[in-house]
Order: structure tokens, then C-alpha cells, then sequence
């Protein structure tokens, strides 16, 4: 059984891949055609999920910023988006029910209100997956939907706890001892080393905290968070995120099986679920006009609005508690979770196109804008002549061994506003700025630079970087990486003028200087 499922997640994976497609929409599609041909889900798969979610939540801690959460723009944000989203959406909904529609005539006012709360939440496991994906998590826009949904993560906590009338126990006030923990964590941490140990630490502090958390009442997946929350800024906290993304990945396969699992539907629910998804734009919408109205640059709303722009399994939890209490009929168990998988293909299509539907629409947006906002970019000084985006690993070692070449003429520019302030304290001449900004590239002047060197991972973020320098007339020479050999054709395509296969240069790299060992000088 455990290979069918593997079998069909694959294929269904695979199919969405071809057709240029993200592949948990494959996913998805594989949960229901199981469902559809009799399989049931069964505890193994649902272990999967929970654990995948449970990893999930604990890289999100190790990257997660406290101060990212208590900014206005967070918690404002969320608190009014949802109660402004569920009063919008139970209007809607009484509107159903005053034509009398099917499924709509017997719900009651407090019901309307739950169901409009429910889909008020937007999906952890999708956002993050397509965040990372395009290589956005540690972005300004990547950072507040994060902190829009952990801020949505302790709201959830609050509902449960109200709904179901299970306070936490009085030993969870002995959770606050964990802040005392970090030191012995991150001296554990750096003893760990580069193998197994690493990414089993990972997994013993996930579902560590889960289980302390679960075991005090509080909702486990909380407890996973706080114990990332505790770990980040640790100087290996890239290693062991990098060493638990794999798992994750995995694991999370499971979640997205397990929603076509849920119940199977019927033309009827397709189609109401499809009209709920149809609702999604005013979501976004809405959050467009809340982190306009909050003092937000327009780029950084558009984008977090657009992949914020789902609903969240919540909704099918939330659901379920009130089949389980005969509130609701449980055909609306499955309304809800094909709204939620319908908003998830809708979320990962969209959002793909995300960078260039704002610069098509920027006219529009910017008039929302308050002219008072500062703009992006920095002062490019006149120096300056090669420009290096990225500072991660490799970003970082191609500035220094361009600095030994060149000088002060070299200037590196991150995504990461934390990592480019810890860079400038090193001494590092850097500057803060996502590199597929359409309105940073219009606020630079780029006429001495010569050389443009992406050092990024991701192929869709190199070629956005490359249209961008194009539209902003840039007339150097560009230089970027490419991991996989499928990879350079496609960056030729996008008129890169030098293409490093990185493995292969490594190695080029290591022969030459390991042949200075033994070269004879000159006399």
C-alpha cells in the first residue's frame, strides 16, 4: 500500500512537472485519485504529514526573527484582514442562504460566521514551500507572510482552545525555562559537526518540543517553532536547515495525499468549492489595501498579498471539530477541503508570475502608495564597478576573492537585511536590496558598473534579475551559477553572458591551486 502511494505522488508529481507545473498540485491530485479508486489513508500517511508539518514549523523557527512579529504590519495586519475577511465572506455566505442554495439553507448565522473564520487563514505549508522555492523566504514581503502566518498559527491556538474548552495546564507557565535552555542548545549545536548527527539533532528538538508542548496542552506544532525560534542566529543554523530541507520535503508529501483523502466529492461540491476559490482575489485584495494603509512600500504588499492569497488546512481542522459536534453536515467537510486544494493550485500558478504582474500593473499600484514612503535602493558610489548579488556561501567567497583582485571597486547587495547588517559590522562593503526589485534597479545609476555576478541558487530568480537589468537598460557584462547541467541552456536563453557550471569550477579551482604545491619557481 505504502508503494502505491509513492507511485501515484510520483507520477501525479512528475505529470505537473512536464507541464511546467509546481508538483504538489501533482500531489494533490494523487490524494484524490486514491481516495477515488478505494485506498484509504491509514495511519503511516498521516504520521507523514504530521511530520513534515512538524519539521516544517521548526526551520520556519530557525529562520524566524521575534521582532519581525510584533511589527504593526504583522499583527495589525492579521487581526484586521481577519476580521474584515470574515465579515465580507459571512455576508456573502448569508446571501446563499437567504437564495436558499444547496448546502447554504441550514446553516445559521453562527455557523456562517466559523466557516468565514475558517478560510480567514491562509495555508503555513504552501506559503513556505513556494517561499522557498523561489528562494524569498528571508525577503521584506517572504518575512511578513511568515510573521502574518505565525501571528495566525497563535490565533488558531486561541480558537481551540475556546471551541473545544481545554485550557492549557498550569505547567505549561514552566515553558518560559526554555529561554534558558539556548545556551546548552547552541553549545550542543556547534559539537554536532557535518554528518547524521546534525539533521538528528534537528529532528530530536522538533519533535521534542512538539511533545512538550503537546503533553502541557498547548498545541505541539507551537512547541516545534519555539524550539527553531531558539536555535536562529546560531552561526550553523544554515547548515541545519539545509541538512532537514530534504526531510521536510518528503514528509510534506504526505500532507498534500492526505487532503484527497478527506471525503470524496460530488459535482455539487465542486462547484460551490469552486465559487468559494473564486473569492480569493478579494482576499488578496484586502490585504493589499490593509498593508497599503499601514505604510508599506507597494511591492512588498502586492507580493505578500499574492501568496498570501489561499486558504489553510486550518480550515479543515476547524471544520471537522464542528462535524464532530453535529454543528455541520459533513458534506461541507469536503466543500472545504477542495476550496482549500483549489486554492493552493490557484496560489502556486499565480504567484509564479507574481514579479511580473507587478511590473505590468506598477503604474496602477503605485498610485496607492503614499509619496511620502521611501523609495528603495542605496547610493551606488562612483567607484564601484562589479556588483555581486547574493552574499550567501558562495556569494560571499566570490566578493573576497574580487576584492583581492580589484579592490574597493566591488560591492555585494543581499536580500537579507539581517545577514547584510551582520556583513557590514565584518566589514564588508554591502548593501541591502532584492535583486528582482523593478523599483531598485530604476533608483540606481548602473552606468560604471562593468560586471553583474549572481550568486543565487535558483534558476527563476536569476532570470527575473536578468529581465530586470535588461528593462533597466544595464549594458555590462553578466556572470551567474548554474548548478545542474540542464540549467545553463536555459540561462543562455536569458542572455547571460557567462555561465559557471559550480561544481565544475570548484573543481577547476582546487587543481590549480593544489598544482602551485608543486610548481617550480622561476630562477
Amino acid at each position: 500500500m505504502d508503494f502505491i502511494w509513492v507511485l501515484f505522488a510520483f507520477t501525479c508529481g512528475a505529470a505537473a512537472r512536464v507541464v511546467n507545473l509546481p508538483p504538489l498540485i501533482g500531489y494533490l491530485i494523487a490524494g484524490f485519485l486514491l481516495h477515488f479508486i478505494g485506498m484509504e489513508s491509514g495511519n503511516n500517511l498521516q504520521a507523514l504529514s504530521d511530520l513534515g508539518i512538524t519539521l516544517m514549523l521548526f526551520t520556519i523557527g530557525l529562520k524566524l526573527n521575534i521582532k519581525d512579529l510584533l511589527k504593526t504590519e504583522v499583527w495589525a495586519g492579521t487581526s484586521v484582514h481577519m476580521i474584515l475577511w470574515t465579515a465580507i465572506l459571512s455576508l456573502l455566505i448569508w446571501l446563499s442562504v437567504i437564495l436558499g442554495l444547496y448546502y447554504f439553507s441550514s446553516l445559521s448565522w453562527q455557523l456562517i460566521a466559523v466557516i468565514a473564520f475558517a478560510l480567514s487563514f491562509s495555508s503555513t505549508v504552501c506559503i513556505v514551500k513556494i517561499l522557498e522555492e523561489s528562494g524569498e523566504l528571508r525577503t521584506r514581503h517572504g518575512k511578513l507572510a511568515v510573521g502574518i502566518l505565525v501571528m495566525q498559527d497563535i490565533i488558531a491556538v486561541l480558537f481551540m482552545v475556546v471551541a473545544t474548552g481545554i485550557l492549557p495546564s498550569l505547567w505549561s507557565i514552566a515553558l518560559v525555562g526554555l529561554i534558558f535552555l539556548r545556551p546548552v542548545l547552541t553549545r550542543l549545536l556547534t559539537k554536532m559537526g557535518h554528518g547524521e548527527l546534525l539533521p538528528l539533532m534537528g529532528f530530536f528538538l522538533a519533535l521534542g518540543g512538539y511533545e512538550l508542548f503537546y503533553l502541557v496542552d498547548l498545541k505541539g506544532d507551537l512547541g516545534a517553532l519555539l524550539m527553531g525560534v531558539l536555535l536562529s542566529n546560531h552561526k550553523k543554523t544554515t547548515e541545519l536547515y539545509k541538512s532537514l530541507m530534504s526531510f521536510k520535503d518528503l514528509f510534506l508529501i504526505g500532507f498534500f495525499l492526505s487532503i484527497g483523502f478527506t471525503a470524496l466529492p460530488t459535482l455539487e461540491m465542486a462547484v460551490i468549492a469552486a465559487a468559494i476559490t473564486l473569492l480569493l482575489p478579494i482576499k488578496a485584495v484586502l490585504f493589499f489595501m490593509l498593508f497599503m494603509a499601514l505604510k508599506l512600500r507597494v511591492r512588498t504588499a502586492f507580493l505578500a498579498s499574492m501568496v498570501l492569497s489561499n486558504f489553510s488546512e486550518f480550515g479543515l481542522i476547524v471544520t471537522a471539530l464542528c462535524v464532530e459536534l453535529n454543528w455541520l453536515d459533513k458534506e461541507w467537510l469536503v466543500i472545504l477541503a477542495l476550496a482549500v486544494s483549489f486554492s493552493f493550485v490557484f496560489t502556486s500558478v499565480v504567484y509564479r508570475s507574481a514579479h511580473t504582474l507587478y511590473r505590468r500593473w506598477k503604474k496602477v499600484l503605485c498610485r496607492f502608495e503614499s509619496p511620502r514612503k521611501r523609495k528603495p535602493g542605496f547610493r551606488l558610489p562612483a567607484e564601484i564597478e562589479v556588483l555581486v548579488i547574493g552574499m550567501g556561501r558562495v556569494g560571499k567567497g566570490t566578493y573576497t576573492a574580487l576584492c583581492d583582485q580589484v579592490g574597493d571597486k566591488v560591492l555585494g547587495m543581499d536580500a537579507d537585511e539581517d545577514r547584510i547588517n551582520r556583513l557590514k559590522k565584518e566589514g564588508y562593503q554591502v548593501a541591502f536590496g532584492d535583486g528582482e526589485d523593478a523599483d531598485l534597479w530604476e533608483s540606481l545609476n548602473l552606468s560604471n558598473i562593468k560586471l553583474v555576478l549572481i550568486a543565487l541558487p535558483y534558476i527563476r530568480d536569476i532570470q527575473n534579475i536578468q529581465e530586470q537589468l535588461r528593462s533597466a537598460n544595464y549594458t555590462g557584462k553578466v556572470a551567474a551559477i548554474a548548478r545542474y547541467e540542464d540549467q545553463i541552456e536555459l540561462l543562455k536563453e536569458c542572455g547571460i553572458d557567462r555561465i559557471f557550471n559550480f561544481y565544475n569550477e570548484a573543481g577547476v579551482g582546487f587543481a590549480k591551486e593544489s598544482l602551485l604545491l608543486i610548481e617550480k619557481p622561476n630562477p
